[in-house]
């Protein structure tokens, strides 16, 4: 995705409160070789483009006065009440140096899971995103979790996840859960209200 930036040279709260209210968002780039890197970026844009899920999950193109610059989102502060994003914050990626970030995690075929579709049981996310290391061009959108197989009971670790090619689990030598399934209690299987 492609953002598009301006440089901004005053900082301190005076200044992002004339920036916010001229319809811009204070923001920075930081990481790299070069220095910390002052920008604005229009308020209306931004706000929008924080509702993509591609846009928290992918290396994105920020440009600015001409010169493209691959970034990666890393925070964003939004006001408490109103429809404004106060503050953003971008990392450099380089291209030859692995990184470290989460990746959503996207739940199929829960539906016809023997846990559900058998039993009626609940299926639980316990993680709804996975931290991961790899290279930036190897960075998935997201992360599929299959759940077709999926039993009453039972659940999902992340040694079950299958993760695109160069792409490594950050688990710290934990085997963590991902998600779980349970029968609520008084449900009745398919199978016991066949009998």
């Amino acid at each position: 995705m492609k953002v598009v930036a301006f440089n901004r040279t005053q900082q301190g709260t005076g200044a992002s409160r004339r920036l916010r209210n001229a319809g811009q968002t204070p923001g920075i780039i930081y990481g790299g070789a070069a220095a910390p890197q002052l920008i604005a970026l229009d308020g209306n844009a931004l706000f929008h483009a924080l509702k993509k899920e591609a846009f928290h999950g992918s290396i994105l193109d920020l440009e600015i006065e001409g010169q493209t610059q691959q970034v990666l989102l890393r925070d964003f502060q939004m006001h408490a009440y109103k429809q404004l994003v106060l503050h953003a914050d971008f990392q450099r990626v380089d291209a030859s140096k692995e990184l470290h970030t989460k990746v959503t995690l996207h739940f199929v075929n829960a539906d016809i899971s023997p846990a559900v579709k058998l039993h009626g049981a609940v299926v639980s996310h316990v993680l709804n995103e996975l931290e991961v290391s790899c290279l930036p061009g190897k960075l998935p959108e997201f992360i599929e979790v299959d759940l077709s197989k999926l039993e009453a009971g039972g659940s999902v670790h992340t040694d079950d996840l299958i993760l695109p090619a160069g792409v490594t689990a950050l688990t710290h030598g934990q085997n963590l859960t991902v998600v779980t399934s349970s029968v609520p209690a008084g449900q009745v299987s398919a199978e016991a209200a066949a009998q």
